[in-house]
Formats: C-alpha cells, structure tokens, sequence
C-alpha cells in the first residue's frame, strides 16, 4: 500500500465531474484488495444549499455515492481501455448511518473486496470522520462497455 492518488489521476479514472465527483484523493492503494480515499467536505458543496439551510448535513445517499466511486478507482485503475469502460451499481446492502457529516469534515472512506467473479465485485464500505465510522455498507457493482450501451440506446 501507500500509494498515493492525486485529483489529476482520479479524473483519469473515473468519468464523474463537478458537482458530482466525490472523492478528492486516494491516500492508499492495495491493487485489487483495498483503496483508502478522501473527500474534503466544504460549506460551498451544491447540495447543502437545500440540506439542510441553517443546518447543512451531507446526504447519506451521497456519502455512499463517495464511496462507490473510490470503489471505482480501486476497480478500474488497471481495466484496460478503461476510457470505454463504466462501473455500473448494481446493489447496496446493509447500509447504515452513524453520524452526520458536516461541512469542515474530511470524509475518510476504506473499501474492501469481498468477492470478485467475472464482471461482478462485492466490496465492503466504510466512512470515518476524525476517526469515528460515520456510514457503512456493502456494494455490488458491474463493469460494463460503454459500447454496449450505445449499441442499446440505438435500438431504442
């Protein structure tokens, strides 16, 4: 481990952008196993403007969104032509919320493999703030061609 990720490597990995992309840096990396990353919480994210106001609380559907999508570092990093490639999610179980995440929190998040077979891989999930699990969950999610869809839409 101890590899570190920064911002310019993520953008190569996954296709998300702002306001949607929810991991800030990768500080450790266990190729295929195990990926540790960040999220910098801030006053200026989008959805607080809603979430609460006077009252800003990080929405638990996007602290899991955090955490597949550093799953997702961990899972495309060495797919070949990974630029043709998307990480579909095909499931999350067992997700549960501790503590609110608050903006000045940095959003610690280790994901696990728990199982890997053909194009499927479970992972296990959880969220720290200053140490303190604030989420977890379990995820199943799908690499899928970008082509593929394609090909769907024009049959549509």
């Amino acid at each position: 481990m101890n590899e570190k990720i920064d911002i310019r490597d993520i953008f190569r990995f996954l296709p998300h952008r702002y306001p949607f992309l929810l991991v800030d840096r990768i500080l450790d990396f266990e190729e295929g196993k195990k990926i540790v990353g960040v999220k910098n919480i801030t006053v200026n994210e989008p959805f607080f403007q809603g979430h609460f106001p006077g009252a800003p609380v990080m929405p638990g559907v996007l602290i899991l969104e955090a955490m597949a999508q550093t799953g997702g570092v961990l899972l495309l990093r060495n797919v070949p032509d990974r630029e043709k490639k998307l990480i579909y999610l095909a499931g999350i179980n067992n997700a549960k919320f501790k503590k609110p995440v608050v903006p000045g929190d940095q959003l610690k998040m280790i994901l696990e493999v728990t199982k890997i077979k053909s194009k499927f891989c479970q992972m296990k999930g959880e969220a720290f703030v200053n140490d303190e699990k604030v989420a977890e969950a379990e995820y199943l999610s799908t690499i899928v061609d970008i082509e593929e869809i394609e090909r769907r839409d024009d049959k549509k």
